[in-house]
């Protein structure tokens, strides 16, 4: 008799990998992006309650 088994076979699950230590470079470049990303981010807000710079907009001179 034939199997029921049909057509490609699921492949095995891989094991999990080992989650690799980070080294003191790979703190220190975290520690600086996250400096970084909060400076952009206060810089963004305090922008961001001013308004527009000027105000004035495009000015007409009114000549026709």
């Amino acid at each position: 008799m034939s199997s029921r088994q049909g057509g490609k076979l699921k492949p095995l699950k891989a094991p999990k990998k080992a989650k690799a230590e980070d080294t003191e470079e790979d703190m220190t470049f975290k520690a600086q992006k996250k400096a970084e990303a909060d400076a952009l981010k206060a810089a963004r807000d305090k922008a961001l309650t001013k308004g527009p710079m000027g105000g004035s907009g495009i000015k007409k001179s009114g000549k026709k």
